[in-house]
């Protein structure tokens, strides 16, 4: 088995693809479902979406037109960040469900702790208003894992003073350049497993200089050594591409990177996104 099909195990027994398919700003309609079916075509076990993309439907019936059982995949989505409600909660989910024909998800998370357009507000009820909805499905076989998203040690805090299950997972930015090391510490700490989104930095760290050194010495990508560099870190990644090509690359990754190299790359230092 390749590295990118290996799994990494969540604090229930689930096991989590090393590296899964992102598709946050792919369009729904054609180019979600073509992404998907050259991901699926490459031998990606994991596909992640969320209600928020509006791709759900696209990303369902590449699955299931691939023709690969279900339970050989790994499927991810997410509650909408501005819901809080608990009632409004499980009908987002179940909308989920019958937009990506299934029976069950295999991760769901909540996107956000608090909506995208009041990022810092106070959500702390409604993030265990939501979550007691997920555990209610996740008791019942309709989600394998729950989770959280873009959650901070306080918010997960919250979850775990005030809910049963520990979240199986937080996803996060993580990539070459940001300091997540407070997040992931206390993930460790609690048994949440990190999964990295944007772990090309959105595109920006393809150009950088050092990245680009580093990848010429080992005959591959700077693609390659971002999402290497995650997989030696221990947390799971989230590459997307609408190109094949790119898609495959992504999947290259039975190298080691030497420690000193690693080290190197610690030295990056702030958020590329930022970066002009």
């Amino acid at each position: 088995m390749k590295e990118y099909q290996k799994t990494y195990l969540l604090n229930n027994g689930v096991e989590i693809p090393k590296i899964g398919f992102g598709t946050w700003q792919i369009k729904p309609g054609d180019e979600a479902y073509q992404s998907v079916a050259l991901a699926l075509k490459n031998g990606y076990l994991h596909i992640d979406t969320a209600a928020a993309y509006g791709n759900e439907a696209s990303v369902g019936q590449a699955i299931k037109d691939s023709g690969i059982p279900r339970e050989n995949l790994f499927v991810t989505t997410k509650l909408p960040a501005e819901v809080k409600d608990y009632d409004l909660a499980k009908k987002t989910f179940l909308k989920s469900l019958e937009l990506l024909d299934m029976d069950y998800v295999d991760l769901y998370l909540i996107h956000a702790p608090w909506p995208w357009g009041e990022m810092g507000k106070d959500c702390r009820e409604g993030n265990v208003a939501v979550y007691k909805a997920m555990e209610e499905f996740y008791r019942d076989g309709k989600i394998k894992a729950i989770g959280v998203s873009n959650f901070s040690p306080e918010d997960m805090q919250n979850i775990l003073d005030h809910c049963e299950v520990v979240p199986a997972v937080n996803q996060i930015g993580y990539f070459i350049g940001l300091d997540q090391s407070k997040t992931i510490d206390f993930c460790n700490q609690h048994d949440i497993f990190v999964v990295a989104y944007s772990p090309l930095g959105i595109g920006y760290l393809l150009s950088n200089p050092e990245i680009k050194t580093i990848a010429e010495k080992y005959s591959v990508s700077s693609a390659q050594i971002c999402l290497r560099y995650l997989l030696q870190k221990g947390v799971a990644a989230l590459p997307k591409s609408t190109h094949e090509n790119r898609i495959q690359q992504n999947t290259l990754l039975d190298f080691e990177i030497a420690q000193d190299d690693m080290m190197f790359l610690d030295t990056i230092k702030g958020d590329p996104r930022r970066w002009s």
